[in-house]
């Protein structure tokens, strides 16, 4: 991975799309802040310049070196939405010359050889969170340290129904040196009260840190904290214009000052490229295929403030849908699903009384990298299954509904 093309970010939305688009035909990208252009970077072959409405009207708020950038390399200067893109940008790397076989097995490869390099025979501590990310980067550490890997697994209070101890057990089964910690009290006793998303996002960062923190004092030589941070948590964290769509538990959540060093093998690459790494690496298609869960659990799905009994709402009611997705065969055909319980409460009637209670909101969308998402076209003898079983086996619940709004202009997740 010795060649790359620069995307040029001046805020536009698809600059994450031109990426992912230039490193489907085998060529490596990665995206750039407007002012952050990376000087004498070798590396480069060409730059494309991705714009919106806001750059192309205000020049001002968008000023960088272009001409400098110009006189050095190719460039492609794309407008918001432009029709002809994709064929311009063939026609572009071509021109550049660096057309080349990036594959899952080089970056493996590079990957493995810098970390090694990075790590020496420091020992590592790993945060998993269960997902695929975590997973990859697990095995990827792994395979550099070996035995000298130490992963702990910390449950919150916000996982899935009973997934804790499953994935714990996944983990052991891979040969991990797994610690399970059941820090869910101090979690409740961090979020009481606390109804902003990005308030939840950070606390719940700060504590898995401090907690990683204490574990590994009771360890030996614990110099380094892994992570399954990738690209998008990277980019919606902070934006080219300096809009923050959403600060991840893993990004914005972070205290400035830690006592282990960071580090995140994945964090330039999209989900599906993760995936594909996962094959490559021989993870069962249980962990691979498995839907993008938030870091911060249930915590962002709960919209609100959060207790105990909250969680035990919407675990269930969580539940009830991902299991109905897989026994009627549609899990594999959404990106992610997700069951979110509002802050809203409304009549009902069970038997001959009325009710007054709450309400679950039921997501499902398709995806490619969770960059942009369509909202999935469940059938609706499924959903009104879901919807029956969550009301009549939910305690607390009276109403389901269905969310049809796309991305953008919602997100996936409701925080």
């Amino acid at each position: 991975m010795n060649e790359k093309i620069i995307v040029l970010d001046f805020g536009s939305q698809t600059s994450q799309l031109i990426s992912r688009r230039i490193r489907e035909l085998n060529t490596y990208s990665e995206i750039a802040p407007y002012n952050k252009f990376p000087e004498n970077d070798p590396a480069i072959k060409g730059v494309v310049l991705s714009g919106s409405p806001d750059s192309a009207n205000d020049l001002q708020s968008f000023q960088t070196a272009l001409f400098e950038i110009r006189k050095k390399y190719p460039v492609l200067d794309t407008g918001y939405g432009d029709p002809l893109f994709q064929e311009h940008l063939i026609d572009f790397l071509t021109m550049c010359g660096c057309k080349k076989n990036w594959t899952t097995n080089s970056f493996i490869e590079s990957t493995v050889d810098e970390l090694k390099t990075m790590l020496g025979d420091d020992k590592v501590i790993l945060a998993l969170s269960g997902g695929v990310d975590s997973t990859v980067t697990g095995i990827l550490l792994h395979k550099v340290i070996g035995k000298n890997l130490n992963c702990i697994f910390v449950d919150h209070g916000l996982l899935r129904k009973n997934e804790f101890e499953s994935v714990l057990k996944a983990y052991e089964d891979m040969g991990l040196n797994v610690t399970g910690i059941n820090a869910r009290e101090q979690f409740y006793s961090a979020l009481s009260g606390i109804a902003d998303p990005e308030q939840k996002r950070k606390i719940i960062g700060k504590k898995f840190i401090d907690i990683f923190e204490a574990e590994a004092g009771k360890l030996n030589d614990i110099k380094w904290l892994g992570q399954g941070t990738i690209y998008p948590d990277i980019i919606e964290s902070l934006t080219a214009a300096g809009t923050v769509i959403k600060s991840h538990h893993n990004v914005g959540g972070l205290p400035e000052k830690m006592k282990m060093k960071l580090v995140e093998p994945l964090r330039l690459l999209f989900k599906d490229e993760v995936r594909r790494i996962g094959q490559e690496l021989g993870l069962s298609r249980n962990f691979i295929a498995r839907h993008p869960f938030p870091g911060p659990g249930l915590g962002i799905r709960i919209l609100g403030d959060i207790t105990p009994e909250k969680v035990r709402v919407l675990q269930e009611a969580d539940d009830i849908y991902i299991s109905l997705l897989r026994e009627w065969e549609l899990y594999d055909k959404v990106w992610q699903a997700a069951a979110i319980l509002l802050p809203i409460r409304s009549v009902g009637v069970s038997g001959d009384e009325r009710t007054y209670e709450n309400t679950i909101v039921l997501r499902a969308v398709t995806s490619i990298d969770a960059m942009t998402a369509e909202w999935a076209n469940l059938p609706y003898e499924f959903l009104s299954k879901v919807s029956n079983e969550i009301i009549n086996k939910v305690n607390g619940v009276n109403r389901v509904v269905y969310d049809i709004s796309s991305k953008p202009p919602a997100t996936i997740e409701w925080e």
